[in-house]
């Protein structure tokens, strides 16, 4: 498997996973850190020459479960993973590093650290607090050649985190709520992983039209007056949000969980969707609601008639930070705010985007279905601890292209992104007023040429 977007290599590289299976480890939490750990696996070049991987396991004590010289195939060590099982005692998350330098990464086990070209890294997952030193041992892992990232979960000692990091420590330290959510950062280790040459500009890509560098691979994009179809490759001609009528009703979690700064970025991204709209009484209207443990319209549909106004309305919206009512909030939107009194036309395509950081604390089943069956084209977008089967259940069919999940609120302008090109509504190039257009167009042309 390679990750989308890349034609990914992996550098050789000697990888440990140091997991922590002391007792406040639940049993289903440990199976979290085995996927985690198996996702990470599944995207690498795994091979004797290629990218080994190891196994620590320790509570009070320290086992190895793989190591470097066994015998390397994904088949092998999903196998061997499958078939870990938690220790449950204390903590002793020194120790386990400790053993990490002086035997898991040893010549004799298989290590080929000394080597060119070839990185030694180590992933540790931890959810307490050490009972032996970290800081020490640690310093001496950097300085034999280890580069160290530090997971932590829960209620974790965030100092102990850094202690143990290497340097950026923004990006080698990370925190989850819950083993729940841990799986969310397989995405980064993938990517953390992935050696891959400037590939726009060797040709090797499958982008139909233009192909953009990025770092560590590309993204497929478009030329102006199409839009980029779901496999991510080829381009359609389109006029969808950039002229068509639509009524397009944002709704927003206001609950305490997403923290002032975060509201603000959410408000940027709601700003960037209507940045690729065109506002107007035939085309584009906004509206947007908020809720927490209550619903609050901020603004109906056509109550702006142009993008300024939006942009400087969603600004000044204020933050209601109480609980996450979000299946009260699907039936305002199925009952009022595509209403014709709220400022719905009839006969135009009707837009949901579904903003939430949390699980809801009511039910939600009913009305994500009404929405769906009054024929709403629903997205959802979900950061943090969302619940991915919650977002599934409100998202439109295909509901791979109408969900999207981040776990950190600074992401969510590449899914805003997405989004600007998921609304558009495809034109049948057919239809009389296309026809027109075009040779419109056409004359224009011409009529520069002969000038």
């Amino acid at each position: 498997p390679s990750i989308p977007g890349t034609l990914c290599r992996t550098k050789p590289t000697d990888l440990v996973f140091i997991i922590d299976s002391s007792r406040s480890v639940r049993p289903h939490e440990f199976d979290k850190i085995k996927v985690f750990v198996s996702r990470v696996i599944e995207a690498l070049d795994v091979g004797p020459n290629a990218t080994r991987v190891g196994i620590v396991n320790y509570a009070s004590a320290v086992r190895s479960e793989v190591s470097l010289q066994s015998p390397q195939s994904r088949a092998l060590l999903l196998q061997a993973v499958r078939r870990i099982q938690p220790l449950s005692t204390g903590t002793m998350t020194g120790l386990a590093i400790q053993f990490a330098v002086s035997r898991a990464f040893s010549a004799a086990e298989g290590s080929r650290g000394s080597a060119p070209n070839f990185r030694k890294v180590a992933i540790v997952v931890t959810d307490g607090r050490p009972q032996d030193g970290v800081q020490d041992v640690s310093a001496r892992a950097r300085a034999a050649g280890i580069e160290i990232f530090a997971i932590g979960v829960g209620r974790v000692d965030m100092g102990t985190l850094r202690q143990m990091a290497s340097e950026p420590l923004d990006e080698h330290v990370d925190y989850v709520e819950s083993y729940s959510v841990i799986e969310k950062l397989t995405h980064k280790f993938q990517e953390a992983f992935c050696v891959v040459s400037d590939l726009c500009a060797t040709g090797d890509h499958d982008c139909e039209q233009l192909c953009v560098s990025t770092p560590g691979g590309y993204r497929c994009a478009c030329r102006d007056g199409f839009s980029l179809n779901s496999d991510g490759r080829t381009c359609t001609a389109c006029n969808g949000g950039l002229g068509s009528a639509l009524d397009l009703v944002f709704l927003i979690d206001g609950s305490k969980s997403v923290r002032p700064e975060n509201f603000e970025l959410v408000k940027k991204f709601i700003n960037q969707i209507v940045d690729s709209l065109e506002v107007s009484d035939r085309q584009a209207q906004v509206g947007l609601v908020q809720y927490s443990s209550s619903v609050r319209q901020e603004f109906p549909l056509g109550q702006f008639k142009n993008k300024k106004d939006i942009k400087a309305a969603v600004k000044k919206m204020s933050y209601m930070e109480k609980g996450t009512m979000t299946g009260q909030a699907l039936k305002y939107l199925v009952d009022s705010s595509f209403s014709a009194i709220n400022g719905a036309r009839p006969g135009v395509p009707k837009v949901g985007i579904v903003f939430t950081d949390g699980r809801s604390q009511d039910y939600i089943s009913d009305a994500a279905k009404k929405a769906k069956d009054s024929g709403f084209r629903m997205f959802a977008v979900g950061v943090g601890n969302a619940v991915e089967d919650e977002l599934r259940e409100i998202a439109s069919e295909p509901v791979a292209e109408h969900y999207f999940y981040t776990a950190d609120f600074r992401t969510i302008s590449k899914i805003g992104k997405k989004l600007q090109m998921k609304i558009c509504v495809e034109e049948d190039p057919c239809e009389c007023k296309s026809i027109v257009k075009f040779q419109t167009k056409v004359e224009e042309l011409i009529s520069s040429l002969q000038q």
